[in-house]
């Protein structure tokens, strides 16, 4: 529970870091773009080259975005393994009823295991060097416009930073409540699969009545302050680009240029 690294900040002075938390979603968002619409070994591995400069470029340890993979190993296998053996076109090496391994089938896997990885290590990136309240505060700035469809600009952003910021915290008290169990006799690591989630109920209802606990903290903390959604608020932290961040956008927009350009090359 400890490595999953959703809602952790890793400060820091790098380039990375001192960008404005807009360009870095927008950045990213291209770059995801972009690994999408490859579709050759020279466009793959310009976008893996691209991932290495953003990584050196944010100067936090190789072990956080191994430790941001490690999770989703067995999610990426899955995928590749329904790839292999639903696949069509190509050359076919074997074939069973429904299921059939291909060359393209093949092919397919490998990419799409690239592009998990890929977005991966850049999705990190962005976490690790934004603030859960820089990233609400960039998306509220981004959606402002929708404002003037009336939409709930300030309560979105107001949501997601709250469900950002009590992550970590749930994930510590999840192991704390795991560790109580364990203490108490529990063992959540053997029986039938059954068996397992039959166990997860000592871990879920403790783990629902202090997120409903604190729910209510946080909701009458507010009420008590005289919240009243976001009209007519100043912030504390005011967004503004900055040389880095004009730098950062010429780097991705080449970058991606790029990847597109040989999105195609054999």
């Amino acid at each position: 529970m400890n490595k999953i690294l959703f809602g952790r900040y890793v400060p820091g002075n790098s380039f990375i870091h001192k960008m404005d938390p807009r360009a870095k979603l927008v950045l990213s968002l291209l770059y995801i773009i972009a690994v999408f619409m490859s579709n050759s070994w020279l466009a793959y591995g310009t976008s893996f080259l691209i991932a290495i400069i953003i990584i050196g470029s944010s100067s936090i340890a190789p072990k956080f975005f191994w430790d941001g993979v490690k999770p989703l190993i067995g999610v990426i296998l899955l995928t590749m393994i329904i790839q292999v053996f639903f696949g069509v076109g190509g050359q076919v090496y074997w074939h069973w009823g429904i299921l059939s391994i291909t060359s393209n089938g093949l092919l397919n896997a490998i990419y799409i295991a690239i592009r998990f990885i890929l977005i991966i290590l850049v999705s990190t990136v962005l976490t690790l060097s934004t603030s859960p309240l820089e990233i609400s505060g960039a998306i509220e700035s981004l959606f402002m416009p929708l404002k003037k469809l009336h939409f709930p600009v300030y309560e979105m952003a107001l949501m997601l930073s709250i469900a950002l910021r009590f992550v970590p915290t749930l994930i510590d008290e999840t192991e704390k409540i795991l560790n109580a169990q364990r203490s108490r006799g529990a063992n959540f690591s053997s029986g039938s699969i059954m068996t397992r989630l039959k166990k997860l109920v000592s871990i879920l209802i403790p783990l629902f009545e202090s997120a409903f606990s604190r729910a209510e903290e946080l909701a009458t903390a507010m009420e008590a302050r005289g919240y009243q959604g976001g009209e007519g608020r100043s912030k504390y932290r005011v967004l503004n680009y900055t040389k880095n961040d004009i730098l950062g956008t010429i780097f991705m927009i080449i970058a991606t240029m790029s990847v597109l350009l040989l999105r195609n090359w054999s």
